[in-house]
């Protein structure tokens, strides 16, 4: 039997147990209560409340001006409709980089006031003091390593990384740094398939890939594009399981239409 049916309620120490027995992670994004209520009861094993509400909640090109308090608020009302999934929060650009004590100060708030169970931060060796300063609290960090959203301003181009040599070997590097100084899982954002494999198979924690190819140990994707909400972002990696937009426009068209012919409300809808 497998793991994700036996437990009742995901933890790090499941995650390693999955990658152990080889049984894949499937992690997605949620942001508000209806929605992570209905991904975690679909049977999902994480939530990643990711920074990427900058994006698709509140309209932003990058992920860089959403603040702590906005991540904390969309935390908290994910985390009161979780029953099973472990919740992973982003921890904001600029809340980390560069200042340890304040990374661990952010990261002690967001666990406090949300109630998560994890936080999530994007480098390897230029933020490794802060990583491990968090770790000190007890708080449990999930890495993020390949195309780093946070620094897209430094890439200049949301391309495909550690194409070459020596970016894949400081990937391999950072990828170890994160495991030894305690990270319980480590997000790999679109790299070759190869390298992603290579990854997962030279480290002991869980691996999940967003467009790092199928070797690795589990995927995520951000919910709005998996379910069809967004129409202009179509990378390579992204599989739209259903076409809500063009769903909800009907369903919305449909209901205008009724209110202007007057067909809402009928008589059975009234008091």
């Amino acid at each position: 039997m497998s793991v994700h049916k036996e437990i009742k309620r995901v933890t790090t120490h499941v995650l390693s147990e999955m990658k152990l027995k080889g049984e894949k992670i499937a992690m997605l994004t949620s942001y508000d209560y209806s929605m992570a209520k209905l991904v975690d009861e679909a049977g999902i094993d994480i939530i990643l409340v990711g920074d990427s509400a900058s994006n698709v909640m509140a309209g932003n090109e990058t992920t860089l001006p959403i603040t702590l308090d906005q991540m904390i608020y969309h935390g908290k009302s994910v985390i009161k409709a979780v029953n099973r999934a472990l919740v992973v929060v982003d921890m904001p650009f600029g809340t980390y980089q560069g200042n340890s004590l304040e990374a661990l100060n952010s990261a002690i708030k967001i666990m406090k006031v949300t109630h998560a169970d994890a936080v999530k931060v994007e480098g390897g060796k230029e933020i490794i003091e802060s990583v491990e300063r968090i770790l000190s609290a007890g708080i449990p960090v999930m890495g993020h390593l390949g195309l780093m959203p946070q620094s897209i301003n430094k890439y200049g181009t949301y391309t495909v990384r550690a194409k070459e040599e020596v970016e894949a070997q400081k990937l391999i590097e950072d990828a170890k740094l994160l495991e030894e100084a305690g990270c319980f899982a480590i997000v790999l954002e679109k790299i070759p398939a190869e390298l992603g494999a290579k990854v997962a198979q030279q480290l002991k924690i869980p691996v999940i890939g967003i467009g790092a190819g199928g070797g690795v140990d589990g995927q995520v994707l951000v919910i709005h594009d998996m379910l069809g909400l967004t129409q202009s972002f179509s990378p390579r990696f992204l599989r739209r399981y259903l076409n809500l937009a063009e769903e909800i426009k009907g369903a919305v068209n449909n209901y205008v239409q009724d209110v202007k012919s007057k067909d809402f409300p009928n008589e059975r809808e009234q008091y």
